[in-house]
């Protein structure tokens, strides 16, 4: 990930969240790599979504986050899976 996009985010976040605070995390990941995505929140149950030609999965994560430091986290070990999207 860009450091740019890190510290630009990492702003965002301390401007927007009083911390620990529930967060709301989405991606999207090809077929096929939906269990990498489940593998990534093993104590959480993700809302997943099938994409209309099946071609993608998306998934809404709802935790209760106890720092800026710990999303930046999960969105660089997410970045780990090939071709996910995050939003």
């Amino acid at each position: 990930m860009d450091e740019n996009w890190i510290i630009s985010f990492r702003e965002k976040l301390d401007n927007h969240y009083a911390w620990p605070a529930l967060y709301t995390f989405k991606f999207i990941v090809p077929k096929g790599k939906e269990s990498e995505m489940r593998r990534m929140f093993p104590m959480h149950t993700p809302k997943e979504r099938s994409s209309k030609n099946g071609n993608y999965t998306s998934f809404t994560i709802e935790m209760m986050m106890p720092s800026t430091e710990s999303v930046i986290e999960v969105y660089l070990k997410a970045s780990a899976i090939d071709g996910i999207i995050a939003l």
